[in-house]
Parts: structure tokens; sequence; C-alpha cells
């Protein structure tokens, strides 16, 4: 007779499943139907996990307009949050070089409105600039339109 390894596994794998959950028993409740708080439970959740710094820089991009203002907010978008560097675009040129000038008073807010988020440095980029580089015609190497006019 054939083994079924499939079915090994699922069955050790349910076996395990059983096993935690009665090890698992908050010995601090009085009955274990009793409920706990949904916000405690989450707060422990976060604190087991490490999840505090994640949840502070997905804050970051979900509260921006409250973080940086709204009239910043209405002119840039956060990208990306990586190794501690913010890439932010903005709408337009002349507004990615106002924020440029005002780098650091804005990475200062920023740090101090979103405790928890590791932002170091910024990085913004203006928007971005149209493609020539469209159509079945294109030649790769080629510099677009301007190679028709002499």
């Amino acid at each position: 007779m054939s083994r079924d390894l499939a079915r090994e596994m699922y069955r050790a794998w349910r076996n395990q499943i059983r096993k935690t959950r009665t090890r698992e028993v908050d010995e601090s409740r009085t009955r274990v139907d009793d409920p706990l708080a949904l916000s405690s439970i989450l707060d422990e959740i976060v604190v087991k996990r490490d999840w505090k710094q994640g949840i502070a820089e997905g804050t970051l991009f979900t509260e921006w307009e409250s973080v940086v203002g709204n009239e910043i907010a209405i002119h840039s978008t956060p990208l990306s949050l990586v190794d501690g560097v913010l890439t932010i675009q903005t709408t337009s040129t002349a507004w990615a070089t106002q924020l440029n000038t005002m780098k650091s008073a804005l990475l200062k807010t920023i740090t101090t409105s979103a405790p928890g988020a590791l932002v170091d440095s910024l990085v913004i980029l203006g928007p971005h600039a149209p493609s020539w580089k469209k159509g079945i015609r294109t030649i790769k190497g080629a510099r677009g339109p301007r190679d028709t006019y002499n």
C-alpha cells in the first residue's frame, strides 16, 4: 500500500494546531469565554510582532495632509520610504524647488508629527516629463521628434 504524503502532512499540521491552541490560554482571564477588548488585543499584537515602526510609517502616508498641512499636501505626494529616505513627488517644478528650499523644516515637521516613523532625509522629485518614446514607429537610441527638424 502506498503512502499518501499529502494526507500525512495535513494530519500532522492539524494535530500541531490543536496542540498549540491548548497551550495559548491566557491565565489572567477567569474564564476562557470572557471577552477581551479589541484594542488591548491589537496593542498586544503590535508589541509582540514589533509593528510599531511600520504602523507609524503607514500613518505618515495615510495622514499626509495633517502631517505637512493642506497647502503642501495638495501639491505633493509621498511615494516611498526606504531606509530612512522619504521620496516625495510634487505637481510642478516650482513646488519641487520650494520644498527643496524648506527641506530641513519639512523634515523636522515630519519627525515631530509622525513619531515612530524613521525619516532621516528627503528626496523631492518634480513631475514626470512626457515621453516621446511612444508608438510603433520609434527608433531605439533616437532623440525623438527633434530628429526631424534641421
